[in-house]
């Protein structure tokens, strides 16, 4: 098993003259990437700049950004060719690490667009190493540049930044001195393809929550009738738990319920409706122990949300 530390760059329309295309609004000019064994050790590299076939002026964004001209592109290998040749290097069953979410994202979006091969039938297993760095040495919740994480953590800058290679040589550095067990085991999971049916779900308990995400639904209400997702059980025990308040939402996007567990507490779960790829919902579900204090803070927001809720629908019956 080898660690795949991977970054990319790409381009997109630069709106003046180039439309964009809908299926594939950013297109990969570069793939850059390390490997590591299984000790985190670095064994190898990859870089190849990949020649624009759709995008053929740089967007001002990445012109910024990126330090490469249109120039250079034209001279590198069209992305399939690329891409045949990063899957090759990167070996059997590799585990995909990048900085943030959007990488993966994107590859698949450009594999599809020309009829690749995916790299999975479902929920693709990979670490964020941003979200690690996060959770190692912040509240968790907060979503760093690589460029602060390398400066907080004093890793040497030897090579510059803003390139697919040296944004991946960054990266690695950083999950490198990452060493606690339970942040760790925190590893994410990429949806552009979705479990094709119940069976293919996926069910994952970590040391501190779980996690479900469902197949594909409809639409939002035919997911939330699923019984499966809506019941509340405790992932340490795994008994049926009561709800002590039922399921509400704050924006019709997430919807929260608390239950009680009479051996471990109080269970806040998170339901978090997300569009697919192609159309229709999914569910990411999370429960999570949480505290009293913790219980009244979600239940103050529930009730000030209520009441403004309630003003503005008094305020359209006397306008």
């Amino acid at each position: 098993m080898n660690y795949i530390i991977f970054d990319l760059e790409w381009n997109q329309s630069s709106g003046a003259k180039e439309n964009k295309i809908e299926k594939l609004p950013f297109e990969i000019v570069e793939i850059g990437a390390v490997k590591l064994n299984e000790n985190r050790e670095m064994i190898g590299e990859f870089s190849e700049l990949v020649k624009p076939q759709i995008y053929h002026e740089m967007h001002y964004i990445t012109s910024r950004l990126v330090h490469l001209q249109m120039e250079e592109l034209e001279k590198g290998k069209p992305f399939v060719e690329v891409m045949k040749k990063f899957l090759d290097w990167c070996g059997e069953d590799p585990v995909f690490c990048t900085w943030g979410s959007l990488d993966l994202l994107e590859l698949q979006r450009n594999m599809t667009y020309y009829e690749m091969e995916p790299l999975s039938e479902g929920p693709i297993k990979f670490y964020d190493i941003q979200k690690l760095f996060s959770l190692a040495y912040e509240d968790g919740k907060s979503r760093r540049a690589l460029e602060f994480a390398i400066d907080m953590m004093n890793i040497k800058k030897d090579i510059p930044f803003h390139r697919a290679f040296s944004d991946a040589y960054y990266t690695a550095k950083v999950f490198d001195k990452i060493e606690d067990p339970l942040v760790l085991e925190k590893f994410s999971f990429d949806t552009y393809h979705l479990p094709k049916d119940k069976e293919s779900e996926v069910h994952i308990v970590f040391s501190n929550y779980d996690k479900y995400i469902s197949r594909l639904f409809k639409d939002k209400g035919e997911l939330l009738s699923c019984k499966e997702l809506t019941d509340t059980q405790c992932f340490k025990c795994h008994r049926n738990l009561k709800k002590k308040v039922k399921w509400f939402t704050l924006n019709g996007k997430h919807y929260y319920a608390i239950s009680k567990c009479f051996r471990h507490g109080y269970m806040k779960s998170k339901i978090r409706i997300r569009k697919g790829e192609d159309g229709g919902v999914y569910a990411v579900k999370t429960d999570k122990y949480i505290t009293k204090e913790e219980v009244k803070k979600l239940l103050e927001k529930r009730d000030q949300f209520l009441e403004q809720k309630k003003l503005k629908k008094d305020q359209a019956v006397t306008d």
